[in-house]
């Protein structure tokens, strides 16, 4: 273990990591910003939902564009290697700050790129071919230690095993859901759209995505097999990006299993992006070795070790708590579950209080659209909105409001029913990490992980 500390590569792949990395990120930022999606998801609603813990993150108003002017400017910067270790930390806090905000916009490409971030800002990323190499020539070096690379790897290895392990389950494998669901609706696509329309389609398309996502890190880590593996990559998250709105997230995995290709692939880029901006062969070639001092080597590879273990463990945290994960959702998020379950809800909400006030609300006189449909099929988002009914009609003169709601679920493609029973007050429940026993039986199962 020791020697493996002490091997050193190239740090070509490193480069080329984080100038496109910081490329897409910044073109995420343009393309939220241009399509309006900042106005419409961070200061149009009247209310939000934190996540638990991190409830002190709040919507900054007409300040949210600032919020996110940083966050391009620092993606932007990384992808040149300008003031790289402020702007990886900028970039991280406020990109996090962001996906923070408000849980009806989680994706799991948001917490895969918030973890991205935070690992860049202990990585010698601009220590070749940058901008700050290239004004301090002390910095400047195209050797790295071996492991810089492959924390990376093994993190884009980690979301794909974990991903793959989820779709080990009854619904996916055997009964093909909620693709069955799912494709059909595309049908319509030129070229491939007709096929959708056959049955054993979306069985085809749950083996191989279960299959790729448990195979692929192993493939694109053999030599012998990356070239085939990083082809269907392409066709795979493609696909992805045609068929479903989960936004630059297949792109940017695309260009990261890059990170597996060998440094004379790497080099090959650097060279010709060096031919095109004129910039002399010789500053890409120092043949100098970037090297931590002792003490921060080792707080650097405590903290990453601490990381892979948080990794590894905090997925399975859902095993904590009884019932069916995807129904409770008790320990889903950040646990790289992606696209396992199409789940549509109601949920209408009565408040009253013992003088006999009564009112049935309209969520659309609180909530956007999005926020509706996202809170009327998680759990601790109902929570939430009822606190936010129960504060308000407080102030509206209801005294000590109780706040009850009829809502009806439906998971991957089963018929509805009450996700809380309609007795229950949850103005009076708490929300915490203990298990929310006024979430109801799923009364079904979903064999797996």
């Amino acid at each position: 273990m020791r020697d493996y500390f002490h091997k050193t590569t190239s740090a070509a792949p490193l480069a080329v990591f984080r100038m496109l990395f910081g490329l897409m990120l910044f073109g995420s930022i343009v393309r939220f910003w241009s399509n309006g999606w900042i106005a419409d998801l961070y200061i149009t609603p009247h209310y939000f939902f934190p996540f638990y813990g991190f409830e002190f993150v709040k919507p900054l108003g007409q300040y949210t564009y600032v919020l996110f002017a940083i966050c391009g400017l620092s993606a932007l910067l990384i992808a040149i290697g300008l003031f790289y270790r402020v702007a990886t930390v900028s970039l991280f806090v406020s990109f996090t700050y962001i996906e923070l905000m408000d849980k009806s916009t989680y994706l799991n490409h948001y917490y895969f790129t918030s973890m991205v971030c935070l690992l860049l800002i202990f990585l010698p990323a601009h220590a070749y071919f940058s901008v700050d190499a290239y004004r301090h020539r002390s910095l400047l070096a195209d050797q790295i230690p071996v492991w810089c690379i492959d924390s990376l790897k093994l993190f884009v290895a980690l979301l794909y095993m974990f991903a793959g392990l989820a779709k080990l389950n009854s619904d996916w494998l055997l009964h093909a859901q909620p693709l069955r669901i799912w494709l059909p609706a595309h049908n319509d696509l030129p070229l491939i759209g007709f096929l959708f329309n056959y049955p054993w389609v979306p069985y085809v398309f749950s083996l191989f995505g279960c299959l790729y996502d448990l195979s692929i890190p192993m493939l694109l880590w053999n030599s012998s097999t990356r070239s085939l593996a990083y082809i269907a990559v392409v066709v795979f998250h493609g696909l992805t990006a045609m068929l479903f709105p989960i936004g630059m997230f297949p792109y940017i995995m695309i260009v990261t299993a890059l990170i597996f290709f060998p440094a004379s692939f790497h080099q090959t880029i650097i060279r010709q992006l060096s031919s095109w901006l004129s910039i002399s062969y010789q500053f890409t070639r120092p043949q100098r070795l970037y090297s931590y001092q002792p003490i921060v080597a080792n707080l650097v590879i405590g903290f990453f070790a601490i990381f892979f273990a948080f990794q590894v463990v905090f997925p399975f945290r859902h095993l904590l708590y009884p019932g069916e994960l995807l129904w409770t959702e008790q320990g889903y998020r950040f646990s790289w579950r992606v696209m396992l379950m199409e789940k549509a809800g109601y949920a209408q909400f009565t408040v009253k209080d013992q003088s006999g006030h009564q009112t049935i609300v309209n969520n659309t006189a609180f909530l956007t659209p999005l926020q509706e449909k996202m809170m009327s099929t998680q759990p601790d988002m109902l929570l939430q909105y009822a606190h936010i009914l129960r504060d308000y009609y407080t102030q509206e003169g209801f005294k000590n409001p109780e706040v009850y709601v009829d809502s009806y679920v439906t998971l991957n493609g089963r018929l509805g029913r009450p996700l809380v029973s309609p007795s229950v007050n949850l103005a009076d429940k708490e929300d915490s990490f203990k298990h929310k026993e006024w979430i109801t039986s799923f009364n079904d199962t979903i064999s797996g992980l």
